[in-house]
């Protein structure tokens, strides 16, 4: 009969097969940022993004998610926040820059988590790591949004935000960014339903409303986008025409934060600048 080894071992073996394989852990408390995805979380050494001074025509977003954060940072209450709205208006700019602010105001307090595309489902698994650690966390979810059909999701993210056995802890918030309030799908029959119209638009919004903070950015108006390529561009001491930035913004189709640093980013490469 050959020696099949420790039995303890096999059995051990069998159960990590069953679970698959835990993803990474790095030192929580070693990075500014930090990115989850479906092998684990790895650190990110730099977090860049604009000065919060150089976010403009967003002024009352700016103040909310910048004190926000702060509080969070210092281990106050803060509020869970659903960015919504607008293209290229800064959403996720802002948070990266409110995150910046509070780590030069308080060095190593906070720490953003991006959470990749594809490892939502794992949320659970990364909030069980993160409550034991003595920081505070923003974790972060660009681009929400949820599939038709999709009952899953939605109801996973309600269990996160409100007192769920899994609920995020409490050294944890949570930063989504999504084009729409609703966050889930709404389709025009929704308001032509016979029974109750108000009831099917409500379920549709009882997302957003689990969020303490929820703000809406706007497209933006043509002097703002034209004080946005100001300020970039004397940031960055570069010379510029607004006749030339509002060309730049016709062809474009738009006017937003993301046109004017594609504007920005053209006057620097002619210049042979780099940014």
């Amino acid at each position: 009969m050959t020696d099949q080894g420790d039995p303890l071992a096999r059995i051990a073996e069998a159960l990590e097969r069953l679970a698959g394989v835990l993803p990474a852990m790095p030192d929580w408390t070693a990075a500014p940022a930090y990115v989850w995805d479906q092998t684990g979380a790895r650190a990110v050494e730099k977090l860049a993004a604009p000065a919060l001074e150089l976010l403009k025509g967003i002024d009352s977003q700016k103040d909310l998610v910048a004190a926000n954060v702060a509080r969070l940072a210092a281990g106050h209450a803060a509020h869970d926040m659903l960015l919504w709205g607008a293209r290229g208006m800064g959403k996720s700019a802002l948070l990266r820059a409110s995150v910046i602010a509070a780590q030069t105001q308080d060095p190593g307090s906070l720490a953003l988590v991006q959470v990749a595309s594809g490892a939502f489902s794992a949320l659970t698994r990364l909030f069980g790591a993160l409550g034991a650690e003595p920081r505070r966390f923003l974790v972060f979810i660009d681009d929400l949004g949820f599939a038709d059909g999709d009952s899953e999701g939605p109801r996973a993210l309600r269990s996160w935000l409100e007192g769920g056995v899994d609920a995020r802890p409490a050294n944890v918030r949570l930063a989504v960014t999504a084009n729409r309030r609703a966050i889930v799908p709404r389709h025009a029959a929704e308001q032509d339903d016979p029974i109750n119209p108000r009831d099917a638009m409500d379920d549709k919004l009882a997302l957003a409303d689990r969020f303490g903070l929820s703000i809406g950015f706007h497209a933006c108006s043509q002097d703002d986008y034209l004080a946005i390529v100001g300020g970039y561009c004397a940031s960055h001491g570069l010379d510029w025409e607004p006749g030339e930035a509002l060309e730049w913004a016709k062809r474009r189709g738009a006017r937003s934060g993301r046109v004017a640093w594609q504007f920005v980013s053209e006057l620097a490469g002619r210049a042979g600048r780099a940014l």
